[in-house]
């Protein structure tokens, strides 16, 4: 099983992806955003500690950008949440933000084809992305610069996927 699962933010898909892998004591959770300890807003710590609270005692939780890596090592099921995050985290890493929208999509399309090929090669993996391409065009750089190179990433790890569910409002829908 290869499922991405995409959707809005607070729309469930988080916790779809948990029920995905329940029962499972042997689950590598990835969680490749900044850490409570690295972000410092309180708003963003409060989520952190909702997603460690639910997550089941067995769950080892890898807090690392190298999603790819994980993947690779993993020796059972990996539930990574969530590449919007772990997009964030690249291009802040790597200072793109400013950068020429050419030289950010070939850095994180570098990196993206990684994460696809370890993807690929597993056999029990759940990844979680935002899906935001549906709503305005962002008025700053930045926004557009994000939302393009998620959609992006959502694309090829989606190719790379058995199956990509969409949630919205809570609701499952199988693409």
């Amino acid at each position: 099983m290869r499922v991405l699962v995409t959707g809005g933010v607070r729309s469930g898909k988080s916790r779809h992806a948990e029920a995905l892998l329940a029962g499972r004591a042997d689950v590598a959770y990835v969680a490749p955003g900044p850490t409570a300890e690295e972000d410092r807003d309180p708003d963003w710590a409060a989520r952190v500690a909702a997603h460690r609270a639910r997550r089941p005692p067995g769950w080892r939780t890898h807090e690392t950008r190298d999603v790819a890596g994980v993947l690779r090592a993993a020796p059972g099921p990996v539930l990574v949440d969530c590449l919007g995050t772990w997009l964030t985290g690249v291009i802040d890493g790597r200072g793109l933000w400013d950068a020429p929208g050419e030289r950010a999509a070939e850095a994180v399309h570098a990196l993206v084809d990684e994460v696809a090929e370890a993807v690929r090669a597993a056999t029990d993996i759940v990844l979680v992305t935002n899906e935001v391409g549906l709503g305005v065009v962002p008025s700053h750089r930045s926004g557009r610069l994000f939302r393009d190179l998620l959609g992006t990433v959502n694309q090829r790890v989606a190719d790379a996927c058995d199956e990509v569910h969409l949630v919205i409002a809570g609701r499952v829908l199988v693409l």
